[in-house]
């Protein structure tokens, strides 16, 4: 008992040098009050309970957290282990520490069934808690680093289910607050508890070669001190430890060997102020060459998460020399992050942070989520990650978790996965809902991504994508597949033209196509029939030249009143309705399997199909020479587009009754508008997706039937 009381009355002592003798006094009422609670509880190491609470607090005063902080420590594991009531710590501590200790035990009891569902829940967890109190994760990663520090006694599987979540929980979340010396710790510990021969053999290399640098890394150092005390600038120089987790993600990842990576030697010089800062930097710089684009300035543009210092690459003495030169609040930021923001201030010492404004705007956005949470158990589909604002963070369906660019959306997401993922996407569920492609992400979201064999990227996603990858990925694939689809489209054209002079493709030498290409001025016979499917050339001419012997006319307008007769000689061209991105259908008289068509070659869009009778189409000879005769072919199975108007005498539910009938009648309604009306009769405008003509027939005879329709008929402008 006595050295439990010996060990809380060392944290007094270190507590004192920043809180008063009231609140220290709160914090030591709460270790007594834990100690009792744990009375008898051991832990797998044989020391009793109440050290682990202890050490925890210890870990924040170091951080120099509040007192309500250092007592929800002392507190954390009473409510799950002990049994005592939220109630119960409310009337002793007050509101804020009993939520705190609630916030705390909320994030220990999860149970998950799978390292993935871990992953994410957790994560969505994790970021409620930070948005209710900030310091419930903090007193979270605090107890996570003593369970690291402490989990030898564990059993082997509990050690590396513990060792994985750190690694990919914990550790990842006091980086993204800022807690560097937290984070390399738990990194650490993770990895020589995950994998410990890897974490023993790196160990042990680093130990070796940082006995042969000693005396370059001693030489440096000297130099750089020398330079400093010549130019009369305060900064004290530290050598900087390559970390094992580091070390090997660097291995594993950027596939760099052992001696790529410790042949840099790493500095940080601390200062005492932001002008010092900047002439270190010119110290350094006229000591050894700067490496071109290896500086960065992130005193002037901090990181989101409020890291502050100068990074620079120098070459010297046949090494590359990594310097960072930062202030002591600077320092004390970079490695406690967010956790500078409670560093107790007292005025008479004048302690303080230079950079507290942004840790306060920083803390603030934290807040704003708590309020756009209704509950502790509406997870994190109600609250966006503010950490950092340029980036959101959503899930797969397996819990990965993906970083993608603000505004990012469905597509962006699913070429961040894999292009073959991108390209084959059709359709989305957010949060298991079915969602539009276009609809930017959330932080929080679970996405799911559709997709079908045989999909292709839709042109119209340009509009939207926010990502590189995702726009780079969709221009390859349109190209290709226009450049595919202009070559089919383009050859079937042909070899139409060239029915109606009585020639086959095959037919044709290489010698005639070679003059064929000469004379076009293509590179290729292939970039010419490319040319025709684009619409770019006419298949009859291309058809004339190659069966013209090499006697080589120029495209006179007399010849195109020939073309009608040639093109009315050669075979229809079948048209499916799936043609790809060279064949569309006119949305003037929205032509549909069974309709006589024709197909107007468009300059650079391929081919544009209108009904026969459409009055857009050019009713000249050579107008008409221009037009492809065109058959639907006999398995259609695609829906096209039909308006109807319909004439009808108003009563009451009129409107649902022809719905109802269209439906009937297997048709699908994309639009309804009624557009004039008075007492007695309305005029009503569907469009109705349809397979074909039949179906067409089918639908109207179904609304024609209901007793309040006076007329209907097929709109074509």
């Amino acid at each position: 008992m006595a050295a439990a009381e010996a060990t809380v009355e060392e944290l007094a002592t270190e507590l004192s040098s920043y809180l008063d003798t009231n609140r220290i006094n709160q914090v030591r009422r709460a270790y007594y009050y834990a100690e009792q609670a744990h009375e008898g509880q051991m832990r797998k190491s044989g020391d009793r309970y109440i050290t682990h609470p202890l050490a925890v607090a210890g870990i924040l005063a170091n951080l120099r957290l509040d007192h309500q902080s250092l007592m929800a420590a002392m507190l954390h594991d009473v409510i799950e282990d002990t049994g005592i009531p939220k109630d119960a710590l409310v009337e002793q501590f007050g509101d804020d520490v009993a939520e705190l200790v609630d916030g705390v035990s909320k994030l220990t009891q999860i149970e998950f069934r799978s390292r993935a569902e871990a992953q994410a829940e957790n994560f969505q967890k994790m970021t409620l808690a930070m948005a209710k109190d900030i310091r419930v994760i903090l007193v979270k990663l605090a107890d996570r680093l003593h369970n690291m520090r402490t989990l030898g006694p564990m059993p082997y599987e509990k050690r590396l289910r513990i060792a994985a979540e750190t690694l990919d929980i914990y550790a990842p979340i006091a980086n993204r607050l800022g807690m560097h010396a937290i984070c390399t710790e738990l990194e650490d510990l993770g990895f020589s508890s995950l994998y410990p021969m890897r974490s023993k053999y790196i160990s042990k290399a680093v130990e070796k070669l940082r006995g042969s640098h000693r005396e370059i890394i001693e030489e440096i150092r000297g130099k750089l001190q020398e330079k400093l005390e010549e130019r009369g600038l305060p900064g004290r120089i530290m050598g900087r430890e390559k970390h094992l987790n580091s070390i090997y993600n660097k291995m594993k990842f950027k596939q760099k060997s052992f001696h790529e990576i410790m042949d840099v030697y790493a500095f940080r010089i601390i200062t005492d102020s932001e002008d010092n800062c900047y002439r270190i930097l010119g110290a350094a710089h006229s000591l050894y060459k700067p490496l071109p684009g290896r500086f960065k300035d992130y005193i002037a543009m901090p990181k989101a998460n409020g890291y502050q210092s100068l990074h620079t690459t120098l070459f010297g003495m046949h090494v590359n020399i990594e310097i960072q030169i930062r202030t002591e609040e600077m320092e004390h930021i970079a490695n406690n992050g967010i956790a500078a923001h409670w560093m107790y201030k007292n005025e008479a010492s004048g302690v303080t942070t230079i950079n507290q404004s942004r840790v306060d705007r920083w803390v603030q956005g934290l807040m704003e989520m708590r309020e756009r949470a209704d509950d502790s158990m509406e997870f994190i589909e109600h609250v966006k990650v503010d950490l950092f604002p340029d980036e959101i963070y959503v899930f797969t369906p397996r819990g990965r978790i993906m970083e993608l660019p603000s505004g990012a959306t469905p597509v962006d997401f699913a070429y961040a996965i894999h292009t073959d993922i991108g390209n084959a996407a059709v359709a989305c569920r957010i949060n298991r809902n079915l969602a539009s492609l276009s609809q930017p992400l959330q932080s929080g979201q679970t996405v799911e991504i559709i997709t079908a064999p045989g999909a292709r990227p839709n042109p119209a996603w340009l509009g939207f994508v926010i990502t590189g990858k995702a726009r780079s990925s969709i221009r390859h694939t349109l190209k290709t597949r226009k450049r595919v689809e202009s070559l089919e489209l383009g050859k079937t054209l042909l070899k139409r033209s060239l029915k109606g002079f009585g020639a086959k493709l095959s037919d044709i030498s290489e010698a005639q196509k070679q003059a064929v290409v000469s004379h076009n001025q293509v590179n290729s016979f292939d970039d010419l029939i490319s040319d025709i499917g684009m619409g770019n050339r006419m298949a009859y001419l291309v058809a004339r030249q190659l069966v013209s012997g090499g006697e080589l006319v120029a495209d006179e307008p007399a010849s195109l009143e020939k073309a009608a007769e040639a093109e009315a000689n050669g075979a229809a061209v079948t048209i499916r309705g799936t043609e790809g991105l060279l064949v569309s259908f006119a949305s003037c008289c929205k032509p549909i399997p069974g309709d006589p068509i024709v197909g107007v070659m468009d300059s650079g869009k391929g081919m544009v199909i209108h009904s026969d009778t459409c009055a857009r189409l050019p009713d000249d000879n050579n107008g008409r020479a221009r037009l492809t005769h065109l058959n639907w072919a006999k398995d259609i199975t695609d829906e096209f587009a039909v308006e109807l108007r319909v004439e009808l005498e108003r009563q009451r539910g009129v409107i649902a009754e022809v719905a109802n009938a269209v439906a009937m009648a297997d048709g699908n309604i994309a639009r309804i508008n009624v557009e004039d009306q008075n007492a007695r009769f309305g005029i009503v405008s569907l469009v109705v997706h349809v397979h074909g003509r039949k179906h067409l027939a089918r639908v109207m005879r179904r609304v024609r039937n209901i007793r309040a329709v006076t007329q209907i008929s097929r709109v074509r402008y």
